[in-house]
Order: structure tokens, then C-alpha cells, then sequence
């Protein structure tokens, strides 16, 4: 399996998690997930009353000089830490 192909894997296996990842976890999946599809950052940031907007702006914005291949490599693996915090969360309880 390539890289491409690994990576819209884990695109689908992140919306199968039981628990909801944390709102900086979301970010960094957000910002690595538009690197990687979308490439760097191509708009002007969001005004300071649309926070959210601004927020997933300010996480694109901070992986936009990885590669697609280094913004995918790095979504996986963080979709695998969510996965396995989240399979010894249930395991635990």
C-alpha cells in the first residue's frame, strides 16, 4: 500500500474513534490533513471575532513548509496515537 493510500485509510479510521480527540489534537489533524491535500496555505487569515476559522487557519499555517508526503506521514502517525490512547482508554475502563 502506498502513501496515498495509507493515508486515506487513516483519514476514515480517525472517524471511527470512540472518544472525540481534544480540540489541539483536532488541529493538528486539521492542519496536517489540509497540508497534505491541499498544499500550503493560499488564504488570508480569518478575522480575530472567527476564532474557530482562525484557529484551523493558525494549524495549517504552522505545518505549511512540510511536504504532502511529510504532512501525510505525520497525519498517520498522529491518527495512530489517537487510536491506540484510545484503545487503552477503553481497555482500562
Amino acid at each position: 500500500m502506498g502513501l496515498k493510500e495509507d493515508f486515506e485509510e487513516h483519514a476514515e479510521k480517525v472517524k471511527t474513534l470512540t472518544t472525540k480527540p481534544s480540540d489541539p489534537d483536532l488541529l493538528i489533524l486539521y492542519g496536517l490533513f489540509k497540508q497534505a491535500t491541499v498544499g500550503p496555505v493560499t488564504t488570508s487569515r480569518p478575522g480575530m471575532f472567527s476564532m474557530k476559522e482562525r484557529a484551523k487557519w493558525d494549524a495549517w499555517k504552522a505545518v505549511e513548509a512540510k511536504s504532502t508526503d511529510e504532512a501525510m506521514s505525520d497525519y498517520i502517525t498522529k491518527v495512530k496515537q489517537l487510536m491506540e490512547e484510545a484503545e487503552a482508554s477503553a481497555a482500562s475502563t
